[in-house]
């Protein structure tokens, strides 16, 4: 066991005027499985780029260990997948990465397969393989889960449960719950280290931030007493001051001496009241610090004149010889909430996209309704560049209901001058979700549109679909949201 410090870290991208970290001093156990977590843009990745001094900062960082970090960069994928393992770490025995496969259910014959043959949950399993095989090093996992489908989740969830010394960013509450013991949350203005999985910091950040606004309430009402308390009592003392050169009461000249020392003691009394004023307004201002914005999304879907929105029966895809998927048979219905789930490379994707109007060849029947309109949005989000602006005008979307969606996603209004193409993949994706939530439709369908994208916006999301009901069919590996989400499921 050592420790990893880190003392005063101050961080900001050059040329930006927003610092990414100020001033944050906290350290980590070298045997921690400590599962990192944040708002898209909070800096998740740039703290582990900062572990392995990719960056300039002020503050120090100390630790007697190395740092690796996940996932590798693979540049010739036509290598062998022995060679590609190889080439990250040249003295692995061969035994102890037979060892590490098995654990992950991976077969050795991918080993004397061209790397880029290899699905992306295979990719993902051989490189975690290769990264175990380092002994001594600190490991960063970057967001292993966006290429693994629900099965290969739980496997590799399970076998990092099995492992210890490691920082795993990932946004799947499921995964992260079976495999961490800490929890490091980069919030709104610090950063903080909690023992226990991502559930247990969740009700504690709800407890905390519910206990907050309690607070928060009870100083509000105490300042409007106090303001009150504080006009009566000098009122009553500028009154009292007055009176010092009144009239005689009852042919005596008035006790100027008595008046003034009464005056002088309501005064005091108004001055210690507007102390402990200012002392409650301190304290109020001390709290909400750290509560996430999260206001309700809202979606208007249209109606359509028929409850059958598409029929799909024994459809198959073939890809010139080598079938995508076979006899899959559903319908989508009015009020439907379709979870589409299969391993990767079942199909599913190749599925929306015959529903979307894409030109795919299949056979079977497949029907859908006239003048049916659809909002997809996609896995990929490549060819997100420009401005929004004209993001939105290209899509023929309302510009401000655009911008005030991602707003509420947690956008700042900074991230609206940038050039898409600089956005991380979670904004990325929320664009995406933006525009979706934007169009006029009859359904919805999303190609794991959570990849990426943060937990409080996934429930935010989540929110969105249970209060609105609008028919939808998507594809997601998120466990706890397609249980949370759907009302069908369709496995292929």
């Amino acid at each position: 066991m050592s420790l990893i410090s880190v003392e005063n870290l101050t961080f900001a991208y050059d040329g930006s005027y927003d610092n990414i970290f100020e001033n944050v001093s906290f350290q980590i156990d070298t045997d921690w499985k400590l599962g990192l977590t944040g708002r898209n843009g909070r800096g998740k990745t740039t703290f582990l780029n900062l572990l392995l001094g990719k960056y300039e900062y002020s503050g120090k960082i100390t630790s007697n260990v190395s740092f690796e970090y996940f996932p590798y960069e693979v540049s010739d994928k036509t290598d062998n997948t022995a060679d590609v393992i190889g080439g990250i770490y040249p003295e692995y025995l061969h035994w102890q990465l037979l060892r590490e496969l098995t654990l992950l259910q991976v077969s050795e014959d991918v080993l004397y397969r061209p790397f880029g043959t290899l699905s992306n949950g295979e990719q993902t399993k051989v490189l975690l393989a290769a990264l175990f095989l380092k002994e001594n090093s600190f490991l960063l996992i970057d967001e292993p889960t966006n290429h693994l489908d629900m099965s290969a989740r739980k496997i590799v969830s399970d076998y990092l449960n099995s492992k210890n010394g490691f920082i795993l960013v990932s946004h799947d509450r499921t995964f992260l719950n079976n495999c961490v013991d800490h929890i490091l949350s980069i919030n709104k203005t610090d950063i903080e280290i909690q023992k226990g999985n991502f559930s247990s910091w969740w009700e504690n950040k709800r407890l905390q931030d519910n206990f907050e606004l309690a607070e928060k309430e009870k100083l509000q009402k105490d300042i409007r007493r106090m303001s009150a308390a504080a006009k009566r009592t000098n009122d009553w003392s500028n009154k009292a001051e007055k009176t010092k050169m009144g009239t005689r009461n009852s042919g005596l000249k008035p006790d100027r001496g008595y008046i003034g020392a009464k005056a002088a003691k309501m005064m005091k009394r108004s001055k210690s009241i507007e102390t402990r004023q200012l002392s409650a307004v301190d304290e109020k201002s001390k709290l909400l610090k750290n509560i996430e914005t999260a206001e309700s999304l809202k979606l208007s879907q249209l109606d359509y004149h028929a409850d059958r929105l598409a029929l799909l029966q024994n459809v198959s895809i073939f890809y010139g010889e080598k079938a995508a998927c076979e006899n899959v048979s559903f319908t989508i219905e009015q009020g439907d909430r379709i979870a589409l789930c299969g391993k990767n490379g079942s199909g599913k994707s190749s599925i929306l996209k015959l529903i979307c109007g894409e030109n795919i060849v299949f056979q079977g029947n497949f029907t859908k309704g006239s003048q049916l309109k659809i909002s997809y949005v996609s896995q990929d989000t490549s060819f997100l560049k420009g401005s929004l602006t004209d993001f939105a005008i290209e899509n023929h979307i309302d510009e401000s209901l655009f911008k005030a969606i991602l707003r509420m996603l947690d956008f700042s209004r900074v991230q609206f001058e940038k050039d898409m193409s600089d956005f991380s993949g979670g904004q990325k994706k929320k664009v995406l979700i933006a525009k979706s939530l934007c169009e006029k439709a009859h359904l919805h369908i999303w190609d794991e549109p959570l990849n990426f994208i943060d937990v409080i916006s996934r429930i935010q999301i989540e929110d969105l679909l249970l209060e609105y009901t609008p028919t939808i069919l998507f594809v997601e590996h998120d466990s706890a949201f397609c249980d949370n989400i759907a009302t069908k499921i369709v496995a292929i």
